[in-house]
C-alpha cells in the first residue's frame, strides 16, 4: 500500500510496504522514514536511506523525537529525495508527520495539509499524537520564520 501524496516525491505506506524492496525499487524510492515503534527495523538495500523514529500514537513521545522526524522528512523532500514515510498501518503516524513536514515546505496550515493528503484514503489519526504534532509544528514554523 503506497500512496503518492506529493508530486511523486512523497509516498505514505504501511510497515509491509516499508520492507518490500521490490515495491521500493519499482517506485524509485531513495529514502524510507520509518515511524513504527511497534515494528522491527527494516532491512533495506545499501543504497536506500533509512531513518527510523520510533513514534507511538498515544501522545507519550518526546517533542524532540517528533521534531526530528518532521525535520528529517522535510529535509529529504527539500532535497528532492523520493521518500516513503511509513508506520504500522499507514493511517496515523505517517500522514500526521508527512502533513507537518509538507505544511512547513508549502506554508499551508497543518490541518488543511493533513486533510488534503488523507482525502479518499484510509485514515485513523490519533488525537493525542496530532495534539503533540501541532505543538511541535508551531515551534518549527516559528523557528523557520525567525
Amino acid at each position: 500500500m503506497l500512496r503518492d501524496v506529493y508530486n511523486g516525491l512523497l509516498y505514505i505506506g504501511d510497515a509491509i510496504s516499508a520492507r518490500d524492496l521490490k515495491q521500493i525499487y519499482h517506485h524509485q524510492i531513495a529514502a524510507v522514514v520509518d515511524l513504527a515503534a511497534n515494528e522491527p527495523p527494516a532491512a533495506l538495500g545499501r543504497d536506500i536511506i533509512y531513518c527510523r523514529f520510533p513514534i507511538s500514537d498515544d501522545g507519550s513521545n518526546d517533542d524532540l523525537l517528533i521534531s526530528a522526524s518532521i525535520d528529517c522528512l522535510r529535509s529529504l523532500l527539500e532535497r528532492d529525495y523520493r521518500t516513503l514515510v511509513a508506520c504500522s498501518a499507514g493511517m496515523s503516524r505517517s500522514p500526521t508527520i508527512a502533513a507537518a513536514s509538507l505544511s512547513i515546505i508549502t506554508d499551508d496550515p497543518l490541518a488543511d495539509t493533513l486533510s488534503r493528503i488523507t482525502a479518499n484514503a484510509p485514515r485513523d489519526v490519533s488525537p493525542a499524537l496530532f495534539a503533540s504534532v501541532i505543538r511541535v509544528h508551531a515551534t518549527l514554523v516559528a523557528r523557520r520564520r525567525a
